[in-house]
């Protein structure tokens, strides 16, 4: 299976924008890639896509209203910035969405909603009901509150568990990187790119895995956890570099190469 086919027979769609994707070099969000990435979502919706959207970025906005805590690393200052931050990013998706004629609808959550099946069930429903109704739904951490989501920043995971609740056909991992690769390429020019995964277990023992980068709070081992969760439940993940030019577009027409973790047949 390749990665264009896979987005083409998928109907249901989640995807998921890192903090590296959405920040600019220093630091701030970057509207313009916002406004792209609208559009690319539009295109797809027109063609009987439905979406649904993991955004990261709620210290990356803040950073961007109030710059003067850019540097503090106290837990109670992280906390506000993601407060102040998560008004912003939601601000700037209404904006870009909105030129495309899409509304959304935020929804925050922490891992507990999952572990209660009352919850679990009430986010489902809101789910299906946004997304039946045209209402692209934004999820994002609930970190103003939540100690360990700021301190693991897993949306990675929590990805993952949004596809699996909504019953998704495909989740889309946007980083800052074109996939998974043998080796750091950032560090190695000999790494190569894994384009297609069918046993992650055997995948593990061909790389090394490093940690996160500046700006995002996981890294290839979340990644790969996420992996193993949806295609666990018959969902294939594509991994692949937000930060090219049309990246959404490229998926789609299968000129950028991904990796693409296959899912398992239930």
């Amino acid at each position: 299976m390749t990665v264009q086919q896979t987005i083409h027979d998928a109907r249901k769609i989640v995807i998921k924008i890192g903090s590296n994707t959405l920040a600019k070099s220093d630091g701030t969000i970057n509207f313009a890639f916002m406004q792209d990435f609208a559009r690319q979502c539009g295109a797809l919706a027109e063609k009987g896509k439905q979406i649904v959207l993991v955004s990261s970025g709620a210290q990356v906005a803040g950073v961007s209203t109030l710059d003067r805590w850019a540097r503090k690393k106290d837990i109670h200052y992280r906390q506000a910035l993601c407060a102040i931050g998560q008004v912003e990013l939601m601000d700037k998706w209404r904006s870009a969405f909105g030129e495309f004629g899409l509304h959304i609808g935020q929804l925050l959550l922490t891992k507990e909603d999952f572990a209660d099946d009352h919850r679990t069930l009430n986010m489902r429903n809101t789910l299906f009901t946004l997304v039946d109704e045209g209402v692209v739904p934004i999820i994002n951490e609930n970190d103003s509150v939540a100690f360990d989501e700021i301190r693991i920043g897993d949306n990675d995971n929590l990805s993952a568990l949004t596809a699996v609740l909504w019953s998704a056909d495909l989740l889309i991992l946007f980083s800052d990187i074109d996939g998974v690769f043998t080796d750091n390429p950032k560090t190695n020019p000999a790494a190569e790119l894994i384009e297609n995964v069918r046993n992650i277990s055997e995948l593990r023992t061909h790389i090394i895995i490093g940690s996160a980068n500046s700006f995002g709070t996981g890294g290839m081992a979340t990644k790969i956890e996420a992996a193993e969760r949806t295609t666990s439940y018959g969902i294939p993940m594509i991994l692949a570099n937000g930060g090219r030019e049309h990246a959404l577009d490229q998926l789609a027409a299968g000129t950028m190469k991904a990796t693409l973790f296959e899912g398992e047949n239930i």
